[in-house]
């Protein structure tokens, strides 16, 4: 799987809804003027510019060569490194709060990244993450069921599932922190009809764009009826919404 293509591509597909998904998570997080705060995994930058919009003192990181040049365009202000979840190059205890929006299922080892997370935020300071409900996003819930009806499983059906439910998400913050708390985070992002939907849903991206980019002609074509029929076909314009655990911590020593 993959999610850097380019920054256009994950715009289309994910970023319409993590641009909306963004304040509400930065509201669960309590981000507020003056605080020091990290975004890991931050893409193109939908929690960092809510960041800096709430004039919060923003920095990030992120694996992607091509995210960190479009993050460090998009947000000159901020403090851009490249750099995965597991390895942070900031010393212990910079941040008075970390936050991780979409993320975590997709760290190579997440345990660690909510560890690196923990180390580099202040001791009472904020640790939090969110990551879609796996059956709440009626996007990705309605590939999944043409996967299905296809039976072509692939990247989406095989990997990147963990962390999605709150007992899940929860789990990662058993040790070195207090109060903690979950909430559900609900949005929405409209399309202009389904060619605009399927464009941005073969862009390439993460693993709903990796297993169409490997289908043949004919199976993408099978695949694009399939996917039209699990969304009800819409022949105009259409709305999807999606649904997000968030989870917090206080860092405590």
């Amino acid at each position: 799987m993959s999610f850097f293509e380019s920054d256009t591509a994950y715009d289309r597909f994910m970023g319409r809804y993590s641009t909306r998904l963004a304040p509400l998570f930065a509201d669960f997080a309590g981000v507020d003027a003056g605080r020091r705060v990290l975004d890991v995994g931050a893409g193109t930058g939908a929690l960092a510019a809510e960041l800096v919009r709430r004039g919060a003192a923003a920095a990030a990181a992120d694996p992607s060569p091509a995210f960190v040049e479009t993050l460090r365009t998009r947000l000159p202000e901020a403090d851009v490194r490249p750099a995965p979840a597991e390895e942070l190059p900031w010393e212990d205890e910079t941040f008075d709060a970390a936050l991780a929006q979409l993320v975590v299922a997709f760290m190579n080892d997440a345990p660690k990244g909510i560890a690196e997370m923990r180390r580099v935020t202040k001791n009472g300071g904020t640790v939090a993450v969110c990551m879609w409900d796996r059956d709440e996003m009626e996007m990705l819930r309605a590939v999944r069921r043409a996967q299905d009806a296809l039976r072509s499983g692939g990247p989406l059906a095989e990997g990147a599932m963990r962390y999605r439910t709150r007992e899940e998400i929860e789990s990662l913050f058993a040790e070195g922190f207090a109060d903690v708390a979950s909430e559900r985070l609900d949005v929405e992002s409209s399309y202009s009809g389904y060619d605009e939907f399927w464009e941005a849903l073969s862009g390439g991206v993460g693993p709903a764009g990796a297993w169409i980019a490997r289908l043949g002609a004919d199976e993408r074509e099978a695949a694009r009826a399939e996917v039209h029929r699990q969304l009800s076909e819409p022949q105009g314009p259409f709305v999807l919404g999606g649904s997000a655990w968030a989870t917090r911590g206080t860092r405590a020593d």
